[in-house]
């Protein structure tokens, strides 16, 4: 719930890697913000791009290339460099510079490879603040807010006691560049476009014509990677959002909670085509207030199947931008999110390892992945470290085998079923039966519904969830459950049986 092009439909957009991210170069908020009345015919600029209300998609975002970090890196130097490592990671994304600052901690020699390793993301991330504060990475945190709220309807508003943040992409990208550089770890600035595979160890080729080998190859470069195999069909949910970092005049939110969801439709009264659909295929409002006139907005479609179309996901936000009264008066920043969710989990094991957004660490309910992946990178660490670190030297399938599973043993697959099962349950709500779902779902205990959004309750935790919330579900509510679910739930109890036999 935050760069799609070989894998699935073309889209001239940047896959986003966890739900609620902004664009390159978001401005620090301790900045101050640029000014927008220096000169009259500035003003008088602004003024007239922004003469409709809410409707923004005639103004161009002001920042369209991302920022480039100044950082001294150790670079892999091919004239005097062996090029044989224990790791190579493919992406300097933040599961890649996490796994490679956790690894390269055991004295394992690792290289980074990636086409641009000091370019700031192009996507930044919301996260809860607890989240953050286990991994030690709160000071990475540029903006909190000390609440959250969902707009269940005009009538009716949840207020979660749960702070929330945005990540700095500087910052923590910059944290996790020093760890590496601190452990000694290489850099190749390189695209890799093949990779070959022999007994005990395997080659990477890239588009600079230089090949480099190691133990083990890791895949961290997205959605879009074609080198991780799956054996099962990839029926994956999408969630698909269109986003702007926006000067406004102003905007009606409460500078001390960001919106989670606003799933109040009535903007959609004088639209009656939108109206109907959004009744079958629902999106909502995520809004993070900055200032008084500094907001990022986004309209987000939580998951369908097929994706919802840019085009309609836009055409929802002018019209709830405008029914709320925001007059956009400069895009600094807009963003299109397409994330792929659920599906099944790579071929189990194989030859190249994952971590990211192509390792099926998304959430499958919710589109989160940035802490998440945050986390399990000394996870996986600790696995390969069993293998290749100090005199050890357990290489070829065995290397495969114990790095696949300590990412993905037993328990950690069979929850995931179960997260989605719930999104193939929200697959089937329409707008009144979501509603009513999150409802049902903000009344449980804030361990369990903080529990179930952050990938961090057990198996048991979440069956005990589930009749929770059953329990305190509305009786329409339990009707859609009963008349919808059966065949989600009878698919789920499959695979987990096939899981643990």
């Amino acid at each position: 719930m935050g760069t799609l092009f070989r894998l699935f439909s073309p889209l001239p957009t940047t896959l986003c890697t966890n739900k609620f991210f902004i664009s390159p170069t978001t401005p620090s908020i301790s900045s101050p913000r640029p000014n927008t009345t220096s000169s009259t015919k500035k003003h008088q600029y602004y003024r007239t791009q922004s003469s409709k209300f809410g409707n923004f998609l005639d103004l161009k975002p002001e920042t369209t290339q991302p920022e480039s970090l100044d950082f001294d890196l150790s670079w892999w130097d091919p004239k005097s460099d062996r090029p044989h490592f224990d790791v190579i990671i493919i992406g300097t994304g933040p599961a890649g510079l996490r796994l490679a600052e956790q690894v390269s901690r055991y004295g394992i020699k690792v290289c980074c490879v990636d086409p641009s390793p000091l370019s700031v993301w192009p996507n930044n991330y919301g996260v809860w603040v607890d989240e953050f504060e286990s991994l030690k990475l709160e000071d990475c945190l540029d903006k909190t807010w000390p609440m959250a709220c969902v707009y269940l309807d005009e009538n009716k508003t949840k207020y979660l006691d749960r702070p929330y943040g945005r990540v700095s992409r500087k910052k923590l990208k910059t944290k996790l560049m020093e760890g590496c550089v601190s452990n000694g770890v290489k850099f190749h600035e390189a695209k890799v476009w093949k990779i070959e595979h022999q007994e005990f160890e395997s080659f990477i080729m890239c588009d600079d014509g230089n090949e480099l080998k190691a133990s083990l190859i890791v895949d961290a470069s997205g959605f879009a990677s074609s080198f991780i195999e799956y054996d099962k069909k990839r029926n994956h949910g999408y969630q698909i959002a269109h986003g702007i970092l926006a000067e406004v005049e102003e905007h009606p939110f409460d500078l001390a909670k960001m919106v989670l969801m606003d799933w109040r439709d009535t903007h959609l009264g004088n639209e009656p085509y939108l109206r109907v659909k959004n009744s079958r295929f629902p999106t909502f409002l995520y809004a993070m207030p900055f200032d008084s006139n500094l907001v990022f907005l986004e309209e987000t479609s939580l998951v369908s199947r097929p994706v919802l179309s840019y085009k309609e996901v836009k055409s929802r936000m002018v019209a709830r931008l405008r029914h709320l009264g925001i007059r956009v008066k400069r895009v600094l920043e807009d963003e299109k999110c397409l994330i792929p969710m659920g599906g099944p989990l790579p071929k189990l094991p194989q030859s190249v390892m994952a971590i990211g957004g192509t390792s099926g660490v998304v959430h499958p309910s919710t589109g989160y992945m940035v802490a998440r992946s945050m986390a399990l990178a000394p996870v996986l660490a600790d696995a390969i470290a069993e293998c290749l670190g100090s005199t050890r030297m357990i290489r070829g399938q065995p290397l495969y085998h114990r790095a696949w599973n300590g990412l993905w043993p037993i328990e950690r697959r069979c929850r995931r079923e179960f997260y989605s099962f719930g999104m193939e349950t929200l697959l089937k709500l329409d707008l009144d039966g979501t509603r009513r779902f999150f409802d049902a779902f903000f009344n449980l205990d804030p361990y369990q519904w903080q529990g179930f959004l952050s990938s961090r309750l057990s198996l048991q935790e979440l069956l005990l969830l589930s009749l929770s919330l059953f329990g305190r579900a509305s009786n329409m509510s339990r009707f859609d459950i009963v008349t919808k679910c059966p065949v989600p739930l009878a698919k789920m109890v499959g695979k987990l049986a096939i899981e643990t036999i």
